[in-house]
Formats: structure tokens, C-alpha cells, sequence
């Protein structure tokens, strides 16, 4: 099935669901890996492989949704628990700035203490004190909790902070787009469009946003096409989405943990990482995750389909909260791109180009 895939593909056709469930479980996986690897060449024939110096603190650890494959959260009133002021949170960006950081991804629990005003303040205050750094701030569910709390739309929350200046959410908190996967390890946050609203509606005034799948805990091969479908068809209607970016999930400390008694490795990441060049036809960029996955399997990703490294990650706590802890400096980003045969190039969150290495 691999040569009639590869004639498809050659001839611009879109692949169904029958090739997909194909790819994802029985395909040869280098074989697979070529062709992903084809498909990306088609697209980027240039040996380059960007990066973007970035941070990814967080503002809160409160949270009400209790999804039980997060280790990070705490409950409301929790010794644990905390919110930062605005200044500690623009401390903490002011010091990724000076080590570079052009993006700083900033996501939180729902914490129905916060107003609007403390999220715009953030938007806005970073726009004006750190105008090197692009604020990549908010996953789709903080927003639906912002929107919840202050009583407005979903898109009148995205009209206050593209007033204050952001232009870029992060595609956190997707996790599995499949009403099944969703109402057995996140109830409280709602079914697949709770998600898909926000980044449609984000996509409709302007925003360009990532789409992640964290894959690896009670999902089947059905429910990883119904997200791949999913995202695939939101970005026919308004070409939103920058990058595709997969993990697997990390069982560490989670009410998750003791049903995952194996967690997928990384041929799975590859096939995954694979496929999604190959079916998400429309999808400029697939990140290979070296922080969830390894560095030794990023530089791999790059010959299954990946066009980016992702980012150095400065500051991140959410996995650490698993207990999973990776971290790389922009050097050994260089060499492991270079190791792997590509080129090294510096990005902006958009995609835009800075410095080649």
C-alpha cells in the first residue's frame, strides 16, 4: 500500500482514513519514515531546520478541571497552590529576554480568581517593556475559563487581547480531539470543539496558532485520526495553524499513572511524527519534540518528516511536575541539527527566519 500512498501523494491527492489507520499500525515504519521524509523535502527543499529561543513559564499552578493526567495543577486553598502578580510574571519574561528568548510561551491552571484585566495587563505590559519577545500566551481552556469569569464570548476575549497586542496562541490542551479519550481523562474541560472554537475563532480574526496532540494514554488508532481530521479540516478553512507539534504523554505523579503500565516510545513517536507530515497535507511545519521524546530521537524526527527543533524551553515546570526534566542550550542545539545533517537556523514564533548557524 506504501507505493499506491506514495502515488497519492505525488499527484497532490489528500490521504483518507483507511491509509491512516494503515500508517498508523502497520506501515513498515522506514519505509514510512522515507516517505515522510519525501514529503517534507517536497515542501522545504532546503536542508534547514529552525529553532526559536523561548521560555515557557507558568503564572499559576490553580486549578478547578482536575484532568487526570496533569501533575502540575493544585486546588484551590492547597499549600501548594500559587498565582504570581503581573510583575513576577514579567520578572520571569524580562529574565528569558535577557538570555535571548524572542517567544515565551505562558500558560496556567483555570483559576476562576483571575480577571481580564490581569490577562490583558500581561499581553499588554509585555508588548511595551519586551518588544523583542512575542507573547505566546494562553492555551484554548484558559481562554474558556477567562471568558467564563468575566461573563463575555470566547471571541470577545480573543478581541481584548489582540487590542493589547498578542498575535499567537499555543496550541496546549488539546491532548486527544475524541469525545471518548476526552470524557475519560478530562472531563471538566469539554469535548473536542471546547477546543477547536477557541483556535477557529482565534483563526477568524487573525491569529495563527499551533495544534499538539499528547498521545499515549487511553486513545485508540480511531481517535488519533478523529484529532488529525479534526485540526486538518479547521486548517482548510482558514490556514491558522503554523506547526503540528506531538508528544507522548508522561505518566509521572498523575491519577493516570497506574493505568499506564507501558508508555509509548519512540518508534511510536516516529510513526506518529510520520504520519502527521504525510496527512496533514495542508500543514506547513511538524516539530519534532527533542524535550518530551529525547535529543538523540529528535535528531531521528528530522529524517521522519520534521522541519523544526522546537524551542530551548528556558524555564518548564509542567513536566517537571511528572518528574521528566530535559533541558539544551542553544550550542548543543546547533550541533545536534548539524550532527543530524541539516542546517541550523534561528526563527521567530511565526516562522520567520532570524540567523543560520
Amino acid at each position: 500500500m506504501i507505493e499506491s500512498i506514495r502515488e497519492k501523494l505525488l499527484d497532490g491527492t489528500r490521504l483518507d482514513r483507511v491509509e491512516g489507520r494503515w500508517l498508523l499500525t502497520e506501515a513498515p515504519l522506514l519505509e514510512l519514515g522515507a516517505l515522510a521524509a519525501e514529503a517534507r523535502f517536497a515542501r522545504f527543499p532546503q536542508k534547514v531546520v529552525t529553532f526559536v529561543i523561548d521560555s515557557n513559564p507558568n503564572y499559576t499552578n490553580v486549578c478547578i478541571t482536575d484532568c487526570q493526567f496533569c501533575a502540575f495543577y493544585r486546588k484551590p486553598g492547597d499549600p501548594e497552590a500559587y498565582t504570581l502578580t503581573v510583575e513576577e510574571v514579567l520578572a520571569k519574561i524580562e529574565l528569558a529576554a535577557s538570555r535571548g528568548a524572542t517567544t515565551v510561551l505562558l500558560q496556567g491552571g483555570h483559576n476562576p480568581a483571575l480577571t481580564l484585566d490581569y490577562y490583558t495587563t500581561l499581553v499588554r505590559e509585555t508588548r511595551r517593556r519586551f518588544p523583542q519577545v512575542t507573547p505566546h500566551f494562553f492555551t484554548a481552556s484558559e481562554i474558556r475559563t477567562v471568558a467564563q469569569v468575566s461573563g463575555l464570548g470566547v471571541g470577545d476575549v480573543l478581541d481584548r487581547l489582540w487590542d493589547a497586542g498578542q498575535r499567537t496562541l499555543p496550541g496546549g490542551g488539546a491532548e486527544v480531539l475524541s469525545e471518548r479519550v476526552r470524557k475519560r481523562i478530562e472531563p471538566k474541560k469539554g469535548g473536542p470543539d471546547t477546543w477547536l472554537e477557541v483556535h477557529r475563532e482565534a483563526h477568524r480574526r487573525g491569529f495563527k496558532s499551533t495544534a499538539t496532540m499528547m498521545y499515549g494514554h487511553v486513545e485508540d488508532v480511531d481517535d488519533l485520526l478523529e484529532h488529525l481530521d479534526a485540526i486538518r479540516q479547521l486548517q482548510d478553512v482558514f490556514g491558522g495553524f503554523t506547526a503540528f507539534v506531538p508528544w507522548s504523554f508522561k505518566p509521572g505523579n498523575t491519577l493516570l499513572e497506574k493505568w499506564i503500565k507501558h508508555p509509548k516510545g519512540p518508534n511510536m513517536y516516529l510513526r506518529m511524527l510520520a504520519v502527521s507530515r504525510l496527512y496533514l497535507d495542508n500543514f506547513p511545519h511538524v516539530q519534532a519534540s527533542w524535550f518530551s521524546e529525547g535529543k538523540r530521537t529528535g535528531q531521528i524526527a528530522l529524517h521522519f518528516g520534521a522541519d523544526d527543533w522546537g524551542g530551548t524551553l528556558l524555564e518548564e515546570n509542567v513536566h517537571k511536575a511528572a518528574d521528566f526534566v530535559n533541558t539544551i542550550g542553544i550550542e548543543e542545539i546547533v550541533t545536534l541539527i548539524r550532527e543530524a545533517g541539516f542546517t541550523p537556523a534561528q526563527r521567530t514564533t511565526e516562522y520567520e527566519i532570524l540567523k543560520r548557524y
